[in-house]
């Protein structure tokens, strides 16, 4: 994540200190060299969410997904281990497998060229007849794997740090907030496409300096006295108390998770614990164009079968929380358009309020880091 670009794109007034700080300039959100360096040197080395291992509990069980310009695939072996591959045939690059499902043999629908589960070459029809042909040199090109807390986890660097390693403490906190993390099953998604670029909604994400004005629903769900961001290496955390049982987001009374916790994790998702019955949610920001962006909220429950709670949160999540966000990010995406706006200043006086945005700061510094800004 360290690696500096080469381009060394301006940060012009950014400071180390959040309270003497400007954001990073409008460029950073609309300029395409600035997207495709991000597609390198960020999405192209950061750790990716991928999926759940419920998803793939059975040898054969595999799911494809596509991150960016890239395709792969993640699959459990017949030895039982999770492995992940590019999801291009060796022969003439065809696509291996679509969608999600079980395979007892992988093989490509173009010449049928067919590999075994742990990415080996099986058969090439006619390759007998080929001088000097070596099966070894066409096996599946690999991509790492990581099971973070049930999540998966996909990162295209071969010797790239564990996520387990760069993240710290976050699986610990996770888990003590959340103890019923291991038995939670997904239940529901919900997927959006914003016109706006994904640093605009992480930079939504990571303060709560507009919730008063924006989201007067969510100010009765939580306590916003209590709420405070904490920030790690490349994490943050988001903790607040319960707000009024009664409010007008959803009655959560019957259910026993009394917390709002959420944690962000670099560079582009988020693990969102409400309080109702057990849940957790995973928010995964998927960049498309310099100003677009397509979401994906996955509700993970303690049952597949939703209750009335929690088919009223998702109601209150899909039909109000994010219609708010999105239409302000896509107000914000066409301000950064505009001739008279370069660089605002962070609000980030009182690190113990949740109303300071230095968990924006926060992201801000990673990715000034990632793209070689002084």
């Amino acid at each position: 994540m360290q690696r500096t670009n080469p381009l060394a794109f301006d940060t012009g007034r950014f400071d180390e200190r959040p309270e003497r700080s400007y954001t990073l300039p409008a460029g950073w959100y609309t300029e395409p060299a600035v997207f495709e360096a991000e597609r390198r040197e960020i999405f192209g080395r950061s750790w990716q969410f991928a999926g759940h291992v419920e998803q793939i509990a059975q040898p054969g069980d595999y799911i494809t997904v596509h991150l960016l310009d890239q395709n792969i695939f993640i699959i459990r072996g017949k030895d039982g281990v999770i492995r992940g591959f590019h999801n291009v045939c060796q022969h003439r690059a065809h696509e291996l497998l679509a969608g999600s499902g079980n395979v007892k043999v992988i093989t490509c629908p173009y010449h049928a060229w067919s590999y075994h589960l742990d990415g080996g070459l099986r058969t090439a029809r006619g390759s007998e007849r080929v001088a000097g042909f070596d099966a070894g040199d066409f096996c599946l090109k690999s991509v790492q794997i990581e099971i973070f807390n049930d999540f998966l986890f996909v990162n295209f660097v071969p010797e790239a740090v564990p996520l387990e390693a760069q993240a710290g403490d976050l699986g610990a906190e996770m888990r003590a907030h959340a103890p019923d993390l291991g038995r939670l099953t997904h239940a529901h998604r919900l997927t959006y496409e914003l016109e706006a670029n994904w640093k605009i909604i992480v930079d939504n994400f990571l303060e709560c300096y507009h919730c008063p004005i924006v989201h007067p629903a969510f100010v009765e769900l939580v306590d916003m006295a209590s709420y405070r961001v904490v920030t790690h290496g490349i994490w943050s955390s988001h903790h607040a108390g319960p707000g009024k049982e009664s409010n007008s987001a959803y009655d959560f009374s019957a259910g026993d998770v009394r917390i709002h916790a959420v944690w962000w994790l670099w560079p582009n998702m988020c693990f969102l614990r409400f309080p109702g019955s057990g849940n957790m949610m995973v928010l995964h920001i998927l960049p498309v164009a310099p100003d677009r962006t397509f979401e994906t909220y996955d509700f993970y429950f303690l049952d597949k079968a939703l209750n009335a709670q929690q088919r009223e949160a998702i109601a209150y999540i899909d039909d109000v929380l994010q219609p708010e966000d999105i239409v302000i990010v896509e107000s914000v995406q066409r301000g950064l358009r505009s001739r008279g706006y370069d660089q605002g200043r962070f609000m980030a006086g009182d690190p113990s309020s949740g109303y300071s945005e230095h968990g924006v700061h926060h992201f801000h510094s990673l990715l000034a880091a990632a793209l070689g800004g002084a």
